[in-house]
């Protein structure tokens, strides 16, 4: 069975252009090879699709030779990531190896400090930016704890989730996505950026060794820079669920039934995630639209059928409504 596609808003995409962008290169050529118009950047609602980004991403590092993108006063060279994951191998536990870590990026950079700290059950890791990085580069606080927690959650066999992550800047505009990226408790406006575990999960033993580290780095940069699946949340249950389904659509007490809840207690578990049943359907329906038409010339009255639209009207005024532009705007733009 196929995962849900994931789309990413395009902020990310302007977030991650801003390090290159505030050091004077142009970002047109490297959209380009990414696939990704340049007038999207111009759309609040604007998105990509998960390959775009990862493109994106990849050209970046290429292009510059700077696995940080242009964030820090030295480049990151080809091969940094894998040079402080090796510096993990042989640790004992989870948190030596997160200590290895912090050394590492310590040595390949000037401009972040690190810092691991405990609080009553938890261990953080805390990213301390100069505000000489505010306001054109606030995405390095995104990056880099999106980038350390995979490591982290990795490093220990895939089998904890982050209990939370603090942000050192108010809360954007898209604030609403950092809860998709971001898997735990999400908090703006704090002292620093960091990221929480339950210490107890960090001091079992380290479980990757060199052959775990190969297959890991030749995922990179999608399993670094793509949204982690939570798929203990209700929300990509239904996500995963209708993805299975469809061409069928199904409605609130139908996907309840399927997955052995009552429709009361389905709905209140969404609303501790800070959602709903037509957010989940209509945001699925809205990536797996992006992605029809990033890859396939489909007739947009096939494709509103496709996602359960009673006519391609519908689906048009719904499209827009979602990114802010209409399917074949969209597709042009491509």
């Amino acid at each position: 069975m196929l995962n849900p596609p994931v789309t990413i808003s395009v902020a990310f995409v302007r977030g991650m252009l801003s390090g290159i962008c505030a050091g004077g290169a142009s970002s047109e050529e490297c959209l380009l090879q990414a696939g990704i118009p340049l007038a999207l950047l111009d759309e609040p609602e604007g998105r990509v699709t998960a390959e775009q980004y990862v493109a994106l991403f990849e050209v970046l590092m290429k292009q510059h030779d700077d696995e940080g993108l242009g964030f820090f006063s030295r480049p990151l060279r080809h091969g940094s990531l894998a040079f402080v994951m090796r510096s993990t191998l042989g640790a004992t536990t989870v948190e030596t190896a997160i200590r290895r870590l912090c050394s590492g990026f310590q040595l390949l950079q000037d401009d972040v400090q690190f810092d691991v700290v405990r609080e009553d059950q938890l261990t953080g890791l805390r990213i301390i930016v100069p505000t000489a990085y505010y306001p054109d580069r606030i995405f390095v606080h995104e990056l880099l704890l999106r980038i350390i927690s995979r490591l982290v959650v990795w490093l220990h066999g895939g089998r904890i989730r982050p209990f939370g992550f603090d942000f050192a800047y108010p809360s954007p505009p898209q604030a609403n996505e950092y809860y998709k990226l971001f898997v735990g408790r999400v908090r703006f406006d704090q002292p620093q950026s960091a990221m929480w575990f339950p210490t107890a999960n960090l001091l079992t033993a380290m479980r990757r060794d060199e052959a775990a580290l190969r297959d890991f780095l030749l995922q990179s940069p999608r399993n670094v820079v793509i949204p982690q699946r939570n798929d203990d949340a209700t929300s990509e249950r239904i996500r995963t669920y209708l993805q299975k389904i469809r061409p069928q659509w199904p409605d609130l007490p139908a996907t309840a039934d399927a997955l052995h809840m009552s429709v009361s207690t389905l709905q209140r578990h969404l609303a501790d995630e800070g959602s709903s049943f037509q957010m989940v359907k209509d945001q699925l329906r809205r990536d797996l639209a992006i992605m029809r038409l990033n890859t396939s010339t489909v007739q947009l009255a096939t494709l509103a059928a496709e996602l359960g639209f009673s006519d391609q009207a519908v689906f048009q005024r719904a499209f827009k409504t979602w990114t802010g532009s209409a399917p074949g705007t969209y597709r042009q733009r491509r």
